[in-house]
């Protein structure tokens, strides 16, 4: 499991429960200012991922405002960027004169070293929101081009920033999935991502290094095939068309891989039919329409891959799943 930290304020007395999550979030961001009507007796909760350099951290707070004073970065300045993602409720930024507002759909970019108000929250309704702290050093782009990404309304739905946010959106949901030593190559795929959507979002993807460009196309295709495990024409030569690449560039992306590409179809698609086989509110499902809906339309074919890969057939992975969970 990855290595995190978690808060919760109930866990502490109601007058000491404000002041000790701004110093949290000092701690995991930089430091601010922070104004809330409801700092008596204040209610948020926080893990802090640990990703290596990166910091991903999904928290749910009361209607909160957050200062970034030039004051505060004279005294501190960590020399990072803070991307937000809100998964409810919106963010008001305010960079100068001018404000704008960050939904579920869009991303929004804070630089520790420029001032910044940021208002989340409203009434008596709880902001909540996944943010990630990535050092400027290890984003491959000029600094004059990440000040000018600074700022920007970044979309979330589509392209690489719907990537991102798929991968944060699945940390804040729960990091029991990987291994610790799995941090550090996660922080990777962030930065990657991120540097990927700032890129594009410049149209400067040629300032990229070309190690930057693969990874990210990679991610691309994996992300295609996970939505496409259903689809039994999902081959080789149908992913590198859509992708615009030919079917040896595409094995030739993938000869970096763990697997082939064939291979990690394979996996995946086997992967998603035991998940289901075990899953108890799945019981009532066919085996064979399990496989089908994995990509594996015949039986036969279903049956003996599952057990190449598991040991046990299908029925038999099913029966022992769930005799555990009962």
């Amino acid at each position: 499991m990855l290595i995190e930290k978690v808060f919760q304020s109930e866990d502490l007395p109601a007058s000491d429960r404000f002041d000790f999550w701004r110093q949290l979030v000092g701690q995991t961001h930089a430091p601010l200012e922070l104004r809330s009507d409801h700092w008596a007796d204040f209610r948020a909760s926080q893990r802090v991922i640990d990703l290596g350099c990166v910091t991903v951290w999904p928290t749910t707070f009361q209607p909160v405002c957050f200062g970034r004073t030039p004051k505060l970065i004279k005294q501190s300045d960590p020399e990072g960027l803070h991307l937000s993602l809100p998964l409810s409720g919106a963010l008001h930024v305010t960079r100068g004169e001018q404000e704008t507002v960050y939904g579920p759909d869009s991303l929004c970019v804070v630089d520790t070293s420029r001032p910044i108000d940021v208002r989340g929250g409203h009434g008596s309704g709880s902001h909540t929101g996944v943010g990630v702290e990535v050092p400027k050093a290890l984003l491959p782009l000029p600094r004059n081009q990440l000040d000018r990404v600074v700022g920007l309304r970044l979309p979330a739905d589509e392209g690489f920033g719907a990537l991102l946010a798929q991968l944060l959106t699945q940390l804040s949901q729960g990091a029991g999935a990987y291994r610790s030593e799995d941090g550090p190559r996660l922080g990777t795929v962030a930065v990657d991502l991120l540097s990927a959507l700032f890129a594009h979002a410049l149209d400067t993807s040629s300032s990229l290094p070309p190690e930057t460009h693969r990874q990210t196309l990679v991610l691309r295709i994996r992300h295609f095939i996970q939505q496409h495990l259903h689809d039994p024409q999902l081959t080789p030569r149908t992913i590198a068309a859509t992708h615009h690449i030919s079917t040896g560039y595409l094995h030739r992306l993938f000869q970096q891989e763990d697997q082939t590409v064939a291979a990690w179809i394979r996996s995946q698609r086997l992967e998603r039919a035991r998940r289901a086989l075990a899953d108890p509110t799945m019981r009532a499902t066919p085996i064979h329409a399990i496989g089908a809906f994995c990509g594996f339309p015949r039986a036969s074919d279903f049956t003996r891959a599952f057990r190449t890969a598991y040991g046990v057939p299908p029925k038999e992975y099913r029966y022992q799943a769930q005799r555990i969970t009962e």
